[in-house]
């Protein structure tokens, strides 16, 4: 596997790069990005593994509802669809230009999000607003809102492709019980069943992520993060979260649902079509195949398999 990112550390060069091959097929790229990434062949005919079916998902599955959801402001009209109005975060306002974000009308504590961002790279947390470079802060949100919305999305995801990257602002949560960080419940979910639930603990400190069963059996499985360890007492809301996690993927073949468990109290977090940009790797690697037996791939409507 070749660690790209050691030898082009800017992740906005990296992006840069791969728009010059909008050109090339989606399939055959990402059987290249598959490669680079993983080391293996990408198999679209009969794909076995997990990681191989997100790759035939983003080909050939096409429902415009995931476009919708990946937006981290339009999900919330989706989360009120399913009656579950009452778990989202607060949110102070969504914004196209960096310069219309009032500061001064902002509490001391807020989260600035990408709507389109993902994996963590677009996210500013700000604890202690009197603290804050404002500037900075403007020109990193502009960045994300200057990021290219036309072309191929660079790891061929198809529903960000034609969507402007906005600015969106919501409440800063915290956790009494929890002084490192909120808690991330992310349901791996098939056929609106939660299968698996991935935990992830102080993500931006010292970051681990545990894999659970659904009725929160540890399992010592690894990706590229370390495990905790089997150290974490079941939450007292997991049925709740379960039955939330259904609810929200019903309407899809596979979603991860992420949800904050805070103060005893569900939030909802973001749907993720293609978790860990398609690629995770897992150890021992027999997961992969575990987790591909779930996930059924639906009719993709005639689509022909060209590879």
């Amino acid at each position: 596997m070749l660690n790209y990112k050691k030898f082009i550390k800017s992740r906005n060069l990296r992006m840069k790069i791969l728009h010059l091959f909008d050109f090339v097929p989606d399939a055959l790229m990402l059987s290249v990005q598959y490669f680079i990434k993983t080391g293996r062949l990408l198999h679209l005919r009969n794909p076995q593994r997990y990681t191989e079916k997100l790759q035939w998902y983003k080909l050939y599955y096409k429902d415009p509802l995931m476009a919708q959801c990946v937006d981290k402001y339009e999900v919330r009209k989706y989360v009120e669809k399913c009656g579950l109005g009452h778990l989202l975060n607060e949110c102070y306002g969504v914004f196209e230009r960096a310069e219309d974000v009032d500061f001064d009308k902002l509490p001391n504590s807020f989260v600035l999000k990408d709507t389109l961002g993902g994996g963590g790279n677009d996210v500013i947390i700000v604890k202690d607003k009197t603290q804050l470079d404002i500037a900075a802060v403007r020109k990193r949100m502009q960045e994300w809102v200057n990021y290219p919305y036309k072309g191929k999305h660079p790891g061929r995801e198809w529903p960000y492709e034609g969507k402007k990257h906005r600015i969106i602002i919501e409440k800063y949560l915290t956790d009494s019980t929890q002084p490192n960080g909120i808690v991330d419940y992310k349901c791996l979910c098939f056929q609106g069943d939660v299968h698996y639930i991935v935990l992830d603990v102080d993500r931006y400190l010292n970051h681990k992520r545990n894999i659970y069963t659904a009725d929160w059996k540890y399992l010592p499985i690894e990706t590229d993060h370390k495990t905790y360890g089997d150290c974490i007492q079941k939450p007292l809301s997991l049925e709740q979260m379960k039955q939330t996690a259904q609810r929200l993927s019903k309407d899809f073949p596979a979603v991860r649902v992420d949800l904050y468990q805070v103060n005893g109290k569900i939030y909802f977090g973001e749907l993720t079509f293609f978790p860990w940009s398609s690629y995770v790797q897992f150890s021992p690697d027999g997961f992969d195949f575990t987790l591909g037996n779930q996930f059924v791939l639906p009719n993709p409507g005639g689509a022909k398999c060209n590879l």
